[in-house]
């Protein structure tokens, strides 16, 4: 039993800025900007909601397969998967390009500058669901748009159910798209903010949106938890306890690896969703998204610490 988890594979080059950049940009002269900030800290990370979501759904025992596209660089990151054991079948090379990179710089305030490459995660579209096999489930999350809408389509040609996972792709698309995916999804996963932008350009209610078919919207509400709203019932899934508050990139994707796992196993709601929220909580606790390494004895034990029952 496989996931398919298509989406991007990314480089991360996080960068610490030991000052504020409103100290070093004057108002009245960004028509000309010209600015340096020396960044002696600087870390390379794993990211990309497809190697994320993967890699977590691995901590849990599952079976990821997931499905990308990447450049000529990407033989670091093919070995941390290698490392891993997770298959990259259906992992494209795309000659002549960069696997899609995100350059953060962070001032002592907390403020961002970033600068995103897609690079490879363009061709997205040229990766095929017909061209797997032994795939039970699968998630379209943010990746090129021409893949992502190409991919939900081949979701329902092949019958195989998805979850919809916009995230910070959902800008990408008009309110008849989205709807398109809503109508195609089985299960449809946002944050707050995603699914205010959702509700804005779909006009689709929570209702609305499960009677076009989805059996599930799952709203993540950060330190508050999350709801999951069905036909029968809601579901508030309570936080987990975090350890340390580091780093939240890569919670939401650590979050939709625990779905994938609930989902895969039949369990219901209750446990998929605590699952869930306690891969977000473990992430938070380390910096990057693919720095965390507890062994799933370590995962079942902490779930039954915060929610005082075993999961199997």
């Amino acid at each position: 039993m496989s996931a398919l988890i298509c989406g991007s594979f990314a480089f991360d080059t996080i960068m610490l800025f030991k000052d504020q950049f409103k100290r070093h940009i004057l108002p009245e002269q960004v028509h000309i900007l010209n600015v340096s900030f020396l960044v002696p800290e600087l870390r390379r990370e794993f990211g990309g909601c497809s190697g994320n979501i993967a890699y977590n759904l691995k901590l849990l025992g599952g079976n990821p397969l997931p499905m990308a596209t990447v450049g000529i660089d990407f033989d670091p990151y093919l070995r941390w998967m290698n490392r891993w054991e997770i298959s990259t079948t259906h992992v494209k090379v795309i000659d002549d390009t960069y696997t899609a990179q995100a350059f953060i710089t962070t001032d002592l305030d907390d403020n961002q500058i970033t600068a995103f490459h897609p690079g490879a995660m363009s061709f997205a579209h040229l990766n095929r669901i017909s061209d797997t096999t032994g795939v039970t489930i699968g998630i379209v999350s943010p990746d090129g748009r021409d893949g992502m809408l190409e991919h939900a389509t081949q979701f329902v040609d092949a019958n195989i159910p998805f979850i919809f996972d916009p995230g910070q792709g959902l800008p990408m698309f008009n309110g008849d798209e989205l709807t398109r995916f809503i109508e195609q999804a089985t299960w449809v996963t946002v944050n707050d903010y995603e699914w205010e932008l959702m509700l804005d350009r779909t006009g689709l209610s929570i209702e609305k949106v499960l009677e076009r078919g989805v059996k599930a919207l799952i709203i993540t509400k950060a330190a508050s938890g999350s709801l999951i709203y069905t036909a029968e019932k809601t579901y508030t899934i309570p936080p987990a306890k975090v350890t340390q508050l580091l780093d939240p990139t890569g919670c939401g994707d650590a979050f939709r690896g625990g779905i994938l796992f609930g989902l895969m196993n039949g369990m219901d709601w209750e446990t998929t969703g605590r699952i869930a929220s306690l891969m977000g909580a473990i992430k938070i606790a380390s910096y990057g998204t693919q720095n965390h390494h507890p062994s799933l004895d370590e995962i079942k034990a902490l779930f039954k610490t915060h929610f005082g029952y075993d999961f199997t």
